[in-house]
């Protein structure tokens, strides 16, 4: 078994690494972190992230290591040990996930039910929706 987790960066990406890394743990399994860097510039504590530029690159290192020491954190909350690796892509976020999990053949994909951009209500967000509908492999949306 193999996992993988999208993240943003957002609380809710944050819930489904912690939740994540405990179904890892639980298999014994291996976890990876995605983050993908859009192609649209953002906003960014204030700043404006150009897609490409150094910054949005410092920024997405950023987030995953951020993600990597929440997984750790959640196994060691569990007494367990986790196998955890990140990657930073680059593209459409459901595009770009969906692809990196099939190439390398995951057995499950973990995502937030929405991510920074959306707002807090109850819909799924545009991400989650189109992994859920674009890949082969069983999703978990968390909330």
């Amino acid at each position: 078994m193999k996992y993988l987790v999208a993240t943003d960066g957002s609380a809710v990406s944050d819930r489904a690494i912690e939740h994540a890394a405990i179904e890892s743990t639980a298999w014994d399994a291996p976890l990876e972190i995605v983050h993908v860097l859009t192609p649209e510039p953002k906003l960014v504590d204030g700043s404006l992230v150009i897609p490409g530029s150094e910054t949005a690159v410092d920024h997405g290192t950023r987030v995953l290591s951020e993600a990597e020491r929440l997984a750790e954190t959640a196994a060691e909350r569990r007494e367990a040990s986790i196998e955890t690796s990140t990657e930073l892509l680059a593209g459409q976020p459901a595009d770009r996930i969906t692809a990196y999990a099939a190439e390398h053949g995951f057995d499950a994909i973990y995502v937030g039910h929405h991510g920074e951009a959306d707002d807090a209500s109850n819909r799924v967000g545009s991400v989650a929706k189109s992994v859920l509908d674009k890949t082969t492999v069983p999703v978990t949306i968390v909330k």
